[in-house]
């Protein structure tokens, strides 16, 4: 028979059931190491792809000809590598997008979030939704159809329009983006502490004043994390943009006109009429390249920028 103090030693041992929860607590932890590991991985794979087909490119083009130059047709005899035309192009359309999904966005957020009763909510949030799942190619032929001859001919009031446009593209992928902003957005609205809106409210305050004094500060650095993906959504979009705005690069910032990104670029030079190795192949590398940098330093910028709301409001 055990002594009192075997039988006290003894119960300090886990128990069964509390070994299996530590060894699933273990594994749990395992995975997802992993998975968080495994998105580095894919990370990193990315730019090494495309990295050493870029210096290729470079080695062959030189950096002042790619960034000194207004004119871009490397398919063509003789080839011409100014990127400018596919930097512009893909800025205009973005600013497009993003003036149409930021601030319509976040109209939609504040009324579904302070005004809409809860059985309008009921009704709109699901809509939204459904038109977050809409394909691209969707919005790209009703751009092409209907949007451009029907709005963009008819009222753009400087010059005129041909069958692609800027702006047709942008209005297009800005309504594409709207349904994943006012979603993030209304999220960050949610998460505002409710004692924020009751004393704004008991103070006096409207239900306006309420919204953009007390709940958009308070929610920026939710807002903030929605607008960079509104940018990196726009900035990357390929299938509408190649519809709406076609494939001439032009160096130009009136959106009446067609233009080319460097996303529609890739789509339209990646289809595989290039030889691999070619410098038109390689060209491709190096548009991407130049991409993946301009969306890291915009999400720098927005990292920057939430960290410093989170500073003020934590």
């Amino acid at each position: 028979m055990p002594s009192p103090l075997e039988l006290a030693e003894g119960s300090l041992l886990p128990s069964a059931g509390l070994r299996r929860r530590l060894l699933i607590e273990r594994l749990v932890r395992a995975s997802l190491a992993v998975v968080a590991l495994l998105s580095v991985g894919i990370t990193v794979a990315i730019v090494l792809s495309l990295l050493r087909p870029a210096i290729e490119f470079f080695a062959e083009i030189p950096l002042s000809e790619f960034f000194g130059g207004t004119t871009w047709a490397p398919l063509f005899v003789p080839p011409q590598f100014g990127v400018w035309p596919l930097v512009t192009g893909t800025l205009l359309i973005m600013v497009i997008a993003v003036a149409v999904a930021v601030p319509f966005g976040l109209g939609v957020a504040f009324y579904l979030n302070e005004y809409a009763s809860s059985r309008v909510r009921r009704i709109l949030k699901p809509v939204l939704e459904i038109l977050a799942g809409i394909p691209t190619v969707v919005f790209g032929f009703f751009a092409l159809y209907f949007v451009n001859p029907e709005i963009v001919q008819r009222f753009w009031p400087f010059g005129q329009v041909g069958t692609f446009s800027a702006l047709a593209a942008g209005l297009m992928v800005g309504v594409m983006i709207l349904p994943t902003m006012a979603s993030l957005s209304e999220d960050a609205f949610s998460a505002v502490p409710g004692a924020l809106r009751d004393g704004s409210l008991a103070l006096g305050a409207t239900r306006r004043e309420t919204c953009t004094k007390v709940i958009l500060p308070a929610a920026a650095s939710g807002v903030m994390a929605a607008t960079v993906l509104a940018f990196s959504r726009a900035i990357g979009e390929t299938t509408i943009v190649l519809l709406a705005a076609g494939s001439n690069p032009q160096f130009t910032l009136d959106p009446g006109q067609g233009v080319q990104t460097m996303a529609s670029f890739i789509g339209f030079a990646g289809i595989g009429d290039q030889p691999t190795g070619s410098t038109g192949y390689k060209t491709i590398f190096a548009v991407g390249t130049l991409l993946f940098l301009i969306t890291f330093v915009l999400n720098m910028i927005s990292v920057r920028v939430v960290k410093r709301y989170r500073e003020v409001y934590e």
